[in-house]
């Protein structure tokens, strides 16, 4: 096939399509794989934009990829061929310490917030480290993989929180969670924090603003050489949800910042393979612009590293639900899991952990029988 005529200047990404249950009986060349899971997929939808207008909106066949893109200006053509290897790409696992968190299926990282103010569970848990860390035990019994304590709330407006009332939150909570073994990660944007989290036995850091938020982040990673989770935010100040300007096409603006901070990372000295991305669903975002993003999801497995998606409770369950208060969202969170596993997500971020774990056992238990099925 012949692609449109599409300028050396465009931006230009891939999008995994065309999904199937399993390769077996088809021609080979026919599919390609994402990562190291079980979704294979016979398409790419390739798109271009010039500045913020789309230029172009194809869907590739798998098995004429390669002669495609040959037509394609010489820098496209090899972005093309990196994303495409990209999407499957075997996803490292996360090595932490003597527990090792696989991505051949979709992981559950569990919410602990230890804040008086967060959107969902403000107040459940602060002021009470054991009754928090036997949450997370909970949590852990229950399948999740990694229990990410927060300290401080990152809804909109939110008043920020001194690092020393932050740390005073959480350290206690991840002492008693890391002596018994349970794998956690600090949800914080402060260098100083990170530090702490670490020393008290925290294994990932899961940051909001990407490491751009504090200027010593990067460094603080990159010296402990822990895995890091980078989130899209508009804003890496105060607060991550200003966003006046807006977004031209919100999937291809999230991919740039991403990517962007990826190779941030990487000059910095943080290897890829303890990389971890987030869209940032909600943070900024309209109620159209977070569709979009649920819908373009398979888009970020372009990126090469293993995709986090955090959907628990968000606004737009409510929105598209008559309103229902953060408490109600259970079963809209449970869809926006599993759709994202569906997608590629190869871990979900939840309040709700038995009901996620039980969703994606059910999506396991669908790809192992579609993949064997003759």
């Amino acid at each position: 096939m012949t692609l449109p005529a599409i300028p050396p200047h465009a931006r230009l990404y891939l999008k995994p399509t065309w999904f199937v249950p399993t390769p077996i009986g088809l021609p080979d060349g026919s599919v390609a794989r994402m990562g190291n899971g079980l979704i294979w997929f016979q398409g790419y939808e390739l798109s271009a934009f010039d500045g913020a207008r789309r230029i172009a909106r194809i869907v590739v066949p798998v098995a004429d990829f390669d002669a495609a893109i040959a037509g394609l200006p010489d820098a496209l053509a090899a972005r093309a061929q990196r994303l495409a290897a990209h999407i499957s790409a075997l996803r490292a696992p996360l090595v932490l310490g003597d527990r090792t968190i696989r991505f051949d299926a979709p992981q559950v990282m569990a919410i602990l917030n230890v804040t008086p103010d967060s959107f969902s569970d403000g107040g459940k848990h602060v002021g009470d480290p054991q009754a928090a860390a036997d949450a997370g035990f909970a949590m852990a019994a229950a399948g999740a993989a990694l229990i990410d304590v927060g300290g401080e709330s990152t809804r909109p407006r939110a008043p920020k929180v001194w690092e020393g009332d932050e740390i005073a939150r959480i350290a206690p909570v991840i002492e008693r969670l890391a002596a018994a073994g349970v794998p956690v990660s600090v949800d914080t944007r402060k260098a100083g924090v990170m530090e702490a989290a670490l020393a008290a036995g925290a294994a990932v850091v899961n940051d909001v603003s990407a490491l751009a938020h504090d200027p010593r982040s990067l460094e603080v990673v990159a010296r402990a050489r822990c895995p890091v989770i980078l989130m899209h935010a508009p804003s890496a100040g105060d607060d991550p949800h200003d966003n006046p300007g807006g977004y031209g096409d919100v999937v291809a603006d999230v991919f740039d910042h991403l990517e962007a901070r990826i190779a941030a990372c990487e000059g910095a000295g943080i290897a890829r393979d303890r990389i971890m991305v987030d869209p940032g669903l909600g943070f900024g975002k309209s109620l159209a612009d977070n569709l979009a993003l649920v819908n373009g999801l398979a888009t970020f497995q372009a990126l090469g590293v293993p995709l986090l998606f955090a959907g628990s409770r968000k606004r737009l369950i409510g929105a598209l639900s008559n309103e229902a208060p953060a408490a109600d969202r259970l079963g809209g969170s449970v869809a926006l899991g599993f759709r994202a596993a569906q997608l590629g997500a190869q871990m979900v971020r939840v309040h709700d952990v038995r009901e996620s774990v039980q969703a994606l056992h059910l999506w396991r238990g669908l790809a192992d029988a579609g993949l064997s099925a003759v």
